[in-house]
């Protein structure tokens, strides 16, 4: 369907009426090209848009609950990165009710994922530019290769959205790739009683006409498969750690008993996170617990991740460093998963270690060895190489997790404790709020112990096929 504010039937003509109308519009004059859809993802190559970078997302949402409808205005301020005569947006469904550019109506046209948007006039390259998306309908629950549930989420007593990989564009119009971060504001309205929780910041409640509307703010550079947004009967409790850091903790009144002590302990964690990592990256930090069954797994959401039940403290630990290594530091592609599932297990190991259980060497040997899981599991781990995923379906399998933080003891046991820890804190802080792929790793590695070798670590672990043949 293609639509635009003076002309409502332009899809039936195609592309070729848009071109000629928007070269009408603008004079004739044309020296810009669109900006591509996809950033060519080895992944998901439909992921992302090229030609811009967005640099503020304000999202304004409404939903019911009952009707399950959204209602989203999303303004979206970018810089073009090239001369621009048109642009993409990832948006999967809803109904799209106009386009503006710069405040001018823009038209519009779109084909499966790709919102096309050719502004009345062209954007030149360096330009900061806003581009405003009515929207509106049934926001969908996408399918992942690997069989798992994302989108937009209905609970039982409202919504969860959730992002990683690709399912952002379930619920606002974005350049829906990591590689491309932003800040953001997500005011969301919804029926008094409801509780609407997201990243950041809350700046505001207010209710009125039994309606209430919550102002959450990321200041931080943040991907679009890290945004969220909970909607429903949360407890919500805000406190402060020693530092001054604000914790937002919202749990599901019906997991608030099971989920008290694991979640007592984050104070702790995000302790000794700090003394391992250096210092959190972020303004806020916090948990969003939800019942089991309204989804299938724990995400490391930006500030707050969230649970589908109450976590144990390897999961919430797990979770809490992702906040470092994942979110602050994002994977520039998809293939570069294992810098934050790699990191994150590997602080699974060393929070053990640090508190009375195995060593990290010790989980190490464990799993080469074989005994670690059980059989079908512990085959898994030698599957493919962590930094080479076989395809899109399994980059969250164990062998980005697993054998990724194995790359690391392997790094560690190279280069000793001192220089080690200076890897990974620097690493933090070199790409705080950037994205980084596996390449600058390895560079930043060897740069940090010019004096070690590293090529049999990057070949037979890192990029290796099957079990290398010495621990």
């Amino acid at each position: 369907m293609s639509r635009s504010a003076p002309v409502v039937r332009a899809a039936a003509a195609g592309t070729s009426v848009l071109l000629a109308l928007a070269l009408t519009a603008c004079g004739g004059g044309v020296h810009g090209t669109p900006g591509g859809a996809g950033v060519r993802d080895p992944y998901f190559p439909k992921a992302g848009n090229g030609g811009y970078d967005v640099t503020h997302y304000g999202l304004t949402l409404a939903y019911d609950p009952e009707g399950h409808r959204l209602s989203g205005t999303a303004v979206i301020t970018a810089r073009a990165t090239k001369d621009l005569s048109a642009f993409d947006l990832d948006l999967a469904g809803m109904e799209v009710g106009s386009v503006t550019v710069e405040g001018r109506a823009a038209l519009f046209s779109r084909a499966g994922q790709e919102l096309t948007v050719r502004p009345h006039g062209e954007l030149d390259r360096g330009e900061t530019f806003t581009a405003t998306v009515r929207y509106a309908g049934t926001p969908r629950t996408l399918t992942d290769p690997d069989g798992s549930k994302e989108g937009w989420l209905r609970t039982a007593d409202g919504a969860l959205a959730l992002g990683e990989p690709t399912g952002s564009m379930a619920w606002f119009p974005g350049n829906d790739h990591p590689s491309d971060k932003a800040a953001y504001d997500i005011t969301v309205t919804v029926p008094k009683g409801l509780r609407a929780v997201s990243n950041g910041e809350l700046k505001s409640e207010t209710t009125s006409g039994g309606r209430t509307t919550f102002h959450w703010h990321t200041d931080e550079p943040m991907a679009t498969y890290l945004a969220t947004v909970a909607i429903g009967r949360w407890t919500v409790t805000r406190s402060t750690l020693k530092n001054g850091l604000p914790v937002y903790v919202a749990v599901d009144p019906t997991q608030a008993k099971a989920s008290r002590a694991v979640l007592a302990k984050i104070p702790e964690i995000m302790d000794w996170a700090e003394t391992n990592f250096g210092p959190y990256p972020f303004s806020s930090a916090g948990v969003i617990v939800d019942r089991p069954g309204d989804a299938g797994y724990a995400l490391e959401t930006q500030n707050r991740p969230v649970f589908a039940g109450p976590p144990d403290t390897t999961t919430l630990v797990h979770e809490l460093v992702h906040q470092w290594y994942g979110d602050s530091v994002t994977p520039r592609t998809w293939q570069d998963m294992w810098l934050n599932e790699g990191f994150a297990t590997y602080a699974q190991w060393l929070y053990a270690e640090d508190h009375g259980g195995d060593s990290a060497q010790r989980t190490f040997d464990s799993v080469y060895r074989g005994d670690h899981y059980d059989d079908a599991d512990n085959k898994a781990v030698w599957a493919f190489p962590p930094a080479k995923p076989s395809d899109a379906a399994h980059i969250s399998d164990s062998p980005v997790y697993v054998r990724g933080a194995m790359v690391l003891q392997k790094i560690r046991q190279k280069v000793g404790d001192e220089t080690f820890y200076d890897i990974v804190q620097g690493w933090a802080a070199a790409h705080r709020h950037g994205t980084a792929d596996t390449a600058q790793f390895t560079a930043y590695v060897e740069k940090k112990a010019p004096d070690k070798d590293f090529s049999g670590i990057w070949k037979d672990w890192l990029y290796g096929e099957g079990k290398p043949a010495h621990p």
